[in-house]
């Protein structure tokens, strides 16, 4: 599917590039080799792409603000609690030194962002987990910024998207950290029984205690291709049933072939169709696809 989005005089632009140039002396940041198909790309036609490989569809790792304005409408993004910042309650060795230095790297305060925007002309709230800071790890800010952005959605009648991208709960803060499953998940329920409509969108990777709470409670569950869904991972499950588990287990596609996700949508097409299914929700709204 992915491949006919590109034609024909496009693959072999893009396929001139020999593997051999990255032996050669570039500077850094010019070229990025695909993980996956080993292809070597320019990094602008990368972005441009919107981090999706041209040769294979292998969707690379964005962070929050390349989401953000790969996402919402331009210049439509208002940003709440970006002064929230974690402490550290159970007085854990070298914590907030590491916390510090990701904030330095990805200039980030925590592992979430969260704001008011725009997508296709309609209103929503909308929160971004970031795999950069922490392995977008679930502590007691990210927990609480996402209930606020629940609670933001709720009070203003608003659709709620959240992007998920995380290792699990943050082991740093022990037990504040678990507390954030149930936190976010009774917020949800409130604002379910409020009528609110809730899209929640997995990518590379969305596991533990994530996965195992907000991540799989929308009344939308969608998925990038090729993102790793799950609770434990494949080795610790294989040793504990004593089983070898299909190689595709946990991905995006086995999720959806076994109904644990409603769609795997590329990153190429993902606003479209979020902008139609809010379209759907809107009064008397009304969807693209009928009014062809």
């Amino acid at each position: 599917m992915l491949k006919d989005l590109f034609t024909k005089s496009t693959k072999k632009k893009y396929a001139a590039i020999p593997s051999t140039i990255a032996k050669q002396d570039v500077p850094e940041g010019i070229l990025t080799k695909c993980p996956k198909c080993k292809k070597i790309i320019y990094t602008k036609e990368l972005i441009k792409n919107l981090k999706v490989c041209l040769h294979c569809g292998y969707h690379h790792t964005m962070n929050a603000r390349e989401r953000l304005d790969s996402f919402l409408d331009e210049g439509t993004f208002e940003e709440m609690d970006r002064e929230m910042i974690s402490v550290n309650p159970l007085q854990f060795p070298g914590y907030l030194e590491k916390v510090e230095k990701d904030r330095q790297k990805t200039k980030e305060n925590e592992a979430v962002v969260t704001g008011l925007g725009t997508v296709g002309g309609m209103k929503t709230v909308i929160a971004i987990m970031d795999s950069t800071f922490r392995m977008a790890s679930m502590g007691a800010v990210v927990g609480e910024k996402i209930t606020r952005a629940i609670e933001k959605a709720d009070e203003c009648s608003l659709p709620f998207i959240i992007f998920t991208a995380s290792g699990g709960a943050r082991m740093q803060e022990g037990i504040l950290s678990l507390m954030q499953m149930a936190k976010t998940s009774a917020a949800l329920k409130r604002f379910s029984d409020h009528g609110g409509l809730y899209i929640s969108i997995m990518t590379h990777p969305t596991t533990g205690g994530v996965s195992a709470s907000f991540a799989s409670l929308g009344d939308y569950n969608l998925a990038e291709p090729g993102a790793l869904i799950g609770f434990a991972g494949k080795r610790v499950i294989e040793q504990t049933i004593r089983e070898e588990l299909p190689e595709d287990f946990q991905t995006a596609e086995f999720q959806l072939e076994h109904g644990q996700v409603d769609a795997v949508i590329s990153r190429l097409e993902l606003k479209e169709q979020v902008a139609n299914i809010l379209e759907i929700h809107q009064p008397g709204g009304v969807p693209q696809w009928q009014e062809n």
